[in-house]
């Protein structure tokens, strides 16, 4: 018996590390609202990035704020290796990084670790 319940419990982790690193997993988008003449997108830092997937309007003036709830100290960078920008986000609750929007693109974004990944979407 305990040998039984052993092997189904071992099957049943295997599966779930299985879904974990091959699964296909949904990914949470957010839409940016317009102010004026700037779209405008909040992304909330805790545990990770919530939405991690930001999508703006090609052509108009786009600002991702980044919301920090998190101390994590491999959250307190965010990393935009194709803008060259890399922001603390500790001196302040709430950082802003300004979006080209001129052409249709993706710009990833991490935490100062690469251990947290998201995108803006310029379309």
């Amino acid at each position: 018996m305990g040998q039984t319940l052993a092997l189904i419990i071992g099957i049943i982790l295997i599966i779930a590390i299985l879904w974990w690193f091959f699964g296909k997993h949904t990914e949470q988008a957010g839409d940016a609202s317009v102010n004026g003449h700037v779209q405008e997108a909040t992304v909330v830092v805790k545990g990770g990035y919530s939405p991690s997937t930001v999508v703006l309007k090609k052509g108009m003036p786009g600002k991702v704020n980044f919301d920090m709830k998190d101390s994590t100290a491999c959250l307190s960078h965010v990393v935009f290796s194709k803008l060259g920008v890399d922001e603390d986000l500790t001196k302040q609750p709430v950082t802003t990084v300004d979006i080209p929007t001129d052409k249709s693109g993706e710009y990833d974004f991490a935490c100062g670790m690469d251990m947290f990944q998201g995108k803006v979407i310029v379309k």
